[in-house]
């Protein structure tokens, strides 16, 4: 099978085509637009590298692959989008000293050839959206927490402008938060898995969107594989028969979500008794009280991927008997 690793940019993406007869690997450049995209698929079919016999394999670097991923995958070919940390260890393992988008993209297609990554499969457009309309959601309110922090060094007509930015940028956020319920709502699956969700206690509107959006059941195999994608899975550090050091999170995963757990998994050992009693039972057996805020955190995943698979709401009552 002809592998290709393709190491992306903003404005270009470099190939790798590594060739299954001769091990030779040959480089190409096209631009990261419908026009670089077209050229691509054509050079693809004049070099004889068919959808049939070829893996093709990219990092998932910010957004910039999608456009891509989306006309390979369209196209028939079987696409692969790797965590970049894969790549990166990979490439420590092989010692490899060059740092170029050329390098990079050779790199990538001897981890396909070598790993067999996974093929990926586009979201719906409904989770795509609401993606989009999160990320937004997101880089809006880091505007307005930069501006609260302008506004004690400003004074006179800076803090007057300051001001309006704030107002301005307060307003987009609760339109946007406006936009991503909608959505939601127009959608009945969407709004069918939102009520799912928010029957645990502790989950509400900005968790249960973030689920919906990057946690789908279908995506994982496992709630291992979920935990885990969001960096909660721990992490031992154990050598030999003298070292035995604290474990700790991975912190290896979606950063964004691991943090909006965390307000969650407050609320729920509060008002959730399954999640209350964990809590207890882990602080009394000697545990510190953040250990147990992860746990819930790691139970809430449960949960949630639970009553997804299922279709069926929470049960306090039966959480509470599982333990």
């Amino acid at each position: 099978m002809e592998v290709v690793g393709i190491d992306v940019a903003k404005r270009k993406f470099d190939l790798a085509w590594l060739q299954a007869d001769s091990g030779k690997l040959r480089s190409k450049v096209f631009d990261n637009a419908p026009t670089g995209f077209r050229q691509l698929l054509e050079w693809l079919k004049k070099q004889g590298i068919t959808p049939a016999d070829c893996h093709i394999a990219m990092e998932a670097t910010s957004q910039y692959y999608e456009a891509l991923a989306f006309i390979l995958h369209d196209a028939g070919y079987k696409v692969s989008v790797v965590n970049p940390l894969r790549i990166k260890a990979f490439g420590e393992s092989l010692l490899r000293r060059q740092k170029t988008d050329r390098a990079d993209a050779e790199l990538i297609a001897r981890f396909c050839a070598q790993n067999q990554p996974e093929q990926w499969t586009p979201a719906p457009t409904e989770i795509r959206v609401l993606q989009r309309l999160l990320a937004r959601l997101e880089a809006v309110q880091q505007m307005h927490v930069q501006e609260q922090n302008r506004r004690h060094e400003a004074e006179g007509i800076a803090l007057e402008s300051v001001e309006r930015m704030i107002a301005s940028l307060k307003a987009e956020e609760d339109r946007l938060k406006r936009m991503i319920k909608d959505h939601i709502d127009r959608h009945p699956g969407l709004r069918e898995q939102k009520e799912l969700l928010c029957s645990i206690p502790g989950v509400g509107d900005q968790l249960s969107s973030y689920f919906l959006a990057w946690l789908r059941p279908e995506r994982f195999d496992s709630v291992r594989q979920a935990v885990a994608f969001i960096g909660l899975s721990p992490r031992h550090h154990e050598s030999g028969d003298s070292v035995r050091g604290a474990s700790r999170l991975s912190k290896l995963g979606h950063a964004r979500l691991r943090k909006i757990l965390y307000l969650p998994a407050l609320a729920a050992i509060r008002c959730n008794p399954a999640a209350k009693a964990m809590a207890n039972r882990l602080k009394a057996g000697g545990k510190r009280p953040k250990v147990a805020v992860v746990a819930v955190m790691r139970k809430l995943v449960h949960w949630m991927l639970g009553v997804l698979k299922s279709g069926i709401q929470f049960d306090p009552t039966l959480a509470l008997a599982k333990g």
